[in-house]
């Protein structure tokens, strides 16, 4: 799991099967490094969140059939990225 920041939400017109209810939401990490995750808990732009990655990201989705590997598992309510 990697804590990120969610920077806006990318738009796709056409999409394979399985993602076309999604959300997408591009991510930074905090090593500023972007990324684009799918959505099940509909984070907003500027909201943390917790993040599963690899093939265990599919199990974090309604359906684990879902083709991702970077998928948003939670909103962090309160944290401080300075520690």
């Amino acid at each position: 799991m990697e804590i990120m920041q969610v920077m806006d939400t990318l738009v796709c017109t056409y999409r394979l099967a399985g993602l076309e209810k999604m959300h997408l939401r591009i991510l930074r990490n905090t090593k500023g490094k972007t990324m684009v995750a799918v959505d099940p808990v509909g984070a907003r732009e500027g909201n943390w969140v917790f993040t599963s990655s690899g093939s265990a990201a599919r199990f974090a989705c309604p359906d684990s059939s879902m083709l991702t590997d970077l998928t948003i598992g939670g909103i962090i309510d309160h944290w401080n990225p300075d520690g």
